[in-house]
């Protein structure tokens, strides 16, 4: 008869206790694993100074790590069905939700730890832990404590630890700024509980000694990242961090209906207590204090220990109050990994950065030092290892993103050498599709006022230089009628659109960076922006439509329309037009066109992708100049609102097309046109005040370019002019106003009405003075140049 699997999930009753007598055999395959997935966990013990091994050997190593038991049959499965019914979150209330998070925490006391490494389970305890009160986080805290150092090196309980301390660093701050003791009526303090500063502390105090051990270990490296960046009070939910603490692959544990967005606490820097900063001091002196300069640039390539290097040798340079320069006389990671001066010619510390360099972990090590190392200290790797190569360095795959971070720290002087030095290589960037580079040099060049037409001039050549198919080679489009199927095709007898063919491709990574350095270009004012301008102006209407309505492209049109400095007025007016307004479709020409010139508008308003077109055109359109409060392309608002009401019926049979009813204020525009007005023109003002000033057009400069748009010579401009007469709010009263002050002798030196009076106020002191004149009049029947005279004194 075969024998049982014991490693099986599903056991038998009275197999029970023989297994849990077996100490080794639920982590024994997880050990083994390790082991030969990762090869390079040997290292830490060959490295250290003072036998990390032991630690390991006694409290950390695989085979000594307890065994906290199993849960019986019965109590996973009702763990099992807890953990899906807080997964679906389906209660009538938040008190139900709370009495029935009571009752699961009541079933698991004791068996927390069980739970925690349960690979059922685990997923149960995250959950908890996201909808738990203060007081139930911090008794976790407490049924943890002891048990970390094993907890955090486990596969399934490692993912709790990580949870319950980002969960918890919050708190922290919010226990910071309120009163740590309450006071009684009689004015006695009372013992307060443990606050969650004392239990982080008490979890570093596990820590202790193992910092070394658990850089390398394959599940502890993360939480450990996670502690760092707490400690330090980073933030926790921006891109650069969550790449630090966990990677692509890990699985995000949700609750439906949860509110999962990220907090203000979590989004920006956070205040921690002074224990916090020291003790990350403490962390970073014990764990270099522990490892010998070969072992430190051993992690600087280890696939597991360099992002933890990474952050402990960033909060070592970020740090004001420790010495950062290379050759310090305290012994730290910057002085461990350039422990001599680099300017020598064969130096150790140039030999050890010529070796990450085109390391595809190690370059990432270097990046950190680039981007967090003094003044002149990164002055001396610049000229020693970049200033000769940067042309070099920018070409290859690898080393590329480390020249990225060195542009951003050069100066203006060294910038336009390495523009000088990168600009021949443009060419082979654009055909091998390293765009990343140019992107930062041009955003370099518009930081530190660098003259960028050699530099467009040469992206021009590498895409052909021609206007009408620049834009799809920037963006790695080679057969446009791949897109178009995507379109709604309309036909002239009336009937439904067709509907489309095949899906549409989905983008590239190559698109995706070709559509960056498309907007980064339209951003700065000058050749780079009218090369994308003159590109998008010569596209045919229907290539326009199908670039708005796909994911990467997109993104281009939105930033063409932005109502910045590097996008006139002329410019957008033409976009826009082309892009909805065709004149072969206006005229009902040409085999596509149809009786109906809004079906463009249509189709952007049912797509996912081209409502978000429809939305940056709305602020286009409101957005008034820098120097007045008029907005010149209002006429353009009101056009594609009428066009937008005239298919209300289809935007509210449609989900983005409800969307677009409520971003556009359709309701009110149909009801009340004046509130309308006033509502989409201070949305815009508020829109275009939240850009740089530098970035708002001027208005001085509006009346050249438009004698030299084109549109002027159509009539539209004065269509425009017309519209701008009483387009602004109030505009057309002031002016009747003025008229009637002159008409009854307010002139110029004449104080004028106080712009802080009510409109009843002005009414009743014009009608005084009107009453008062008449008054006059009638008192004094004399001639009427006697008349005259007193309207003139009055």
């Amino acid at each position: 008869m075969p024998k049982e699997n014991k490693h099986s999930r599903g056991r038998r009753a009275e197999k029970k206790e023989k297994r849990k007598r077996d100490d080794n055999e639920d982590e024994a395959p997880v050990s083994k694993r390790q082991k030969s997935e990762d090869p390079a966990d040997e290292v830490q013990i060959l490295g250290t100074d003072d036998a990390p091994m032991q630690n390991g050997g006694e409290e950390g190593g695989a085979t000594e790590r307890p065994f906290y038991g199993m849960l019986e049959d019965e109590e996973q499965e009702y763990f099992r069905r807890a953990d899906e019914m807080l997964d679906l979150n389906d209660f009538p209330s938040p008190e139900d939700r709370s009495l029935f998070l009571a009752n699961v925490y009541r079933e698991a006391e004791g068996k927390e730890l069980k739970i925690a490494c349960s690979q059922s389970c685990s997923r149960l305890m995250e959950r908890l832990i996201l909808l738990s009160t203060v007081e139930q986080k911090k008794k976790l805290f407490e049924n943890f404590a002891g048990n970390f150092p094993h907890l955090i090196q486990h596969r399934f309980a490692s993912h709790c630890c990580e949870t319950l301390f980002i969960q918890s660093a919050p708190i922290v701050t919010e226990e910071l700024t309120a009163d740590s003791k309450k006071k009684d009526v009689e004015g006695e303090e009372t013992e307060a509980p443990a606050s969650m500063e004392s239990l982080f502390l008490q979890t570093l105090d596990e820590l202790e000694g193992q910092m070394t051990f658990l850089l390398t270990d394959r599940f502890a490296s993360h939480t450990l990242r996670v502690l760092l960046v707490i400690l330090s009070g980073r933030p926790l939910e921006k891109s650069s961090t969550r790449s630090l603490l966990q990677s692509k692959r890990k699985e995000k544990i949700t609750v439906t209906g949860h509110d999962s967005s990220p907090t203000e606490l979590s989004l920006n820097k956070r205040s921690v207590p002074s224990s916090f900063q020291f003790a990350v001091d403490k962390i970073i002196s014990d764990t270099i204090a522990t490892m010998d300069t070969s072992f430190i640039r051993i992690l600087a390539t280890h696939p597991t220990g360099n992002p933890t290097l990474q952050l402990l040798l960033e909060l070592e340079l970020t740090n004001p109050n420790s010495k950062k320069g290379a050759n310090a006389e305290q012994k730290t990671i910057i002085s461990a990994l350039l422990p001599d001066d680099i300017t020598v010619e064969g130096s150790e510390s140039a030999t050890f950065v010529n070796g990450i360099l085109y390391d595809a972990i190690g370059s990432r090590l270097l990046e950190t030092i680039c981007t967090f190392a003094p003044g002149k200290l990164f002055k001396q790797i610049y000229r020693t290892v970049f200033k000769d190569r940067i042309a070099a360095v920018s070409r290859n795959e690898i080393s590329s993103y480390v020249a990225m971070r060195v542009l951003n720290r050069i100066s203006k002087e060294d910038l336009e050498e390495a523009v000088t030095a990168i600009n021949p290589q443009i060419l082979g960037l654009v055909q091998r599709n390293r765009t990343v580079i140019i992107k930062t040099l041009l955003e370099r060049c518009q930081a530190r006022g660098v003259d960028t037409k050699s530099l467009t001039a040469s992206i021009a050549a590498a895409y052909d230089s021609k206007p009408e198919t620049l834009v799809l080679k920037m963006a790695s489009i080679d057969d446009i009628s791949l897109l178009l199927p995507h379109q709604p095709s309309f036909t002239t007898d009336g009937s439904d659109p067709a509907p489309p063919s095949k899906e549409p491709p989905k983008p590239t990574p190559s698109q995706l960076h070709g559509s960056l350095l498309a907007q980064t270009m339209l951003s700065i004012p000058g050749p780079p922006a009218t090369l994308i301008q003159d590109s998008l102006l010569a596209l045919p209407h229907e290539t326009l439509l199908a670039l708005a309505m796909y994911t990467t492209t997109s993104h281009i049109i939105q930033s063409a329309l932005s109502p910045t400095a590097s996008n006139p007025i002329p410019f957008r007016r033409k976009l826009i037009n082309s892009l909805l307004f065709p004149p072969s479709r206006a005229a009902g020409e040409g085999p596509t066109a149809s009786p109906d010139s809004q079906e463009p508008i249509l189709a952007l308003a049912l797509s996912t992708t081209g409502s978000h077109v429809l939305d940056s055109l709305l602020t286009s359109t409101t957005a008034p100049t820098l120097n007045s409060t008029s907005a010149p392309l209002f006429i353009l608002t009101e056009r594609v609102a009428s066009s937008l009401l005239s298919h209300e019926y289809e935007l509210r049979e449609s989900w983005t097309g409800r969307i677009v009813v409520r971003n556009w204020s359709l309701d009110l525009f149909k009801r009340r046109r004046g509130d309308w007005v006033r509502k989409v023109k201070s949305s815009g003002a508020e829109a275009v005040a939240s850009l740089p000033t530098t970035a708002l057009p001027s208005a001085t400069s509006e009346p050249q370019v438009e004698k030299d748009d084109e549109d002027t010579k159509t009539g539209e401009g004065d269509r425009e002019k017309q519209v701008q007469k009483v387009s602004a709010p109030g505009e057309g009263k002031k002016k009747k106003k003025k008229n009637r002050d002159n008409k009854f002798g307010k002139g110029k030196g004449e104080a004028q009405a106080d712009p802080t009076k009510s409109a009843i106020q002005l009414a009743r002191e014009k009608f005084a003075a009107q009453k008062k004149i008449k008054d006059a009049v009638k008192s004094h029947k004399g001639t009427g140049a006697n008349a005259g005279v007193i309207l003139v004194d009055n």
